[in-house]
């Protein structure tokens, strides 16, 4: 079992909640030790299959001087509690980097670097560069993205096709988070995005998807998906 990121660490003691609500893109509630209280969403997809309410979900605290009470991590879905919380995406996709997710082991690897107007997750051995994309979305065995419209991520993308049009080599890397055996751009949802990703793959960007899952609050991999 490989770890990638050991989520006592990061947040601490993890607690199991209810949740009830989602108020807004960032703000949810939910029922711990019986209160109602608000939780941070570090994800702002629509995750409208998983933030449903009675979910049962695990939330870290708070310091007292924040607006919310806790922070979102995970959610229980049928194959487990699934990682929910975003801002440790970069975390994780560098530990698989270095576990050798993209087919090696790099020798150097830096983060958010950036191109012009935009900034690629990783650069690896001075000549990759590497977009990190997390995948919550599931439709039987295949895994979705984007679960909402995503301008961002589309740019991302163009900007991958424009430095392996100069040389560099470059992957599109997707964290699947949910049990699946596929991938594949969602297309009813973000059409542009997925002509784009297309169009990346013909001009020779590469791509690479690896699972990850909770076992014990740590975040292990679990295998790698193919594209459908």
């Amino acid at each position: 079992m490989t770890v990638l990121l050991d989520l006592s660490e990061k947040f601490g003691d993890l607690k199991e909640a209810t949740f009830l609500q989602r108020k807004n893109r960032f703000v949810g509630e939910c029922l711990l030790n019986g209160k109602i209280i608000t939780c941070h969403i570090a994800d702002t997809g629509r995750l409208k299959e998983i933030l449903v309410k009675g979910r049962k979900i695990l939330v870290s605290l708070n310091p007292p001087h924040l607006k919310t009470r806790t922070k979102l991590i995970a959610a229980e879905m049928k194959e487990g509690f699934i990682l929910l919380n975003t801002s440790i995406h970069s975390l994780i996709g560098e530990a698989a980097i270095k576990q050798g997710v993209l087919g090696f082991i790099p020798e150097t690897l830096k983060k958010e670097v950036n191109i012009g107007k935009s900034r690629m997750d990783f650069l690896v051995d001075g000549n990759h560069y590497v977009e990190l994309k997390g995948c919550n979305l599931r439709e039987g065995n295949v895994c979705l993205f984007p679960d909402a419209p995503t301008e961002r991520g589309r740019k991302h993308l163009e900007e991958l096709i424009k430095l392996k049009e100069k040389g560099f080599r470059t992957s599109i890397l997707l964290m699947i988070l949910r049990d699946a055996e596929f991938f594949k751009p969602n297309a009813q949802t973000d059409p542009q995005f997925t002509r784009t990703f297309y169009t990346a793959l013909k001009k020779g960007v590469e791509f690479k998807a690896f699972k990850v899952k909770i076992i014990n609050s740590k975040i292990v991999l679990n295998g790698t998906v193919k594209l459908l």
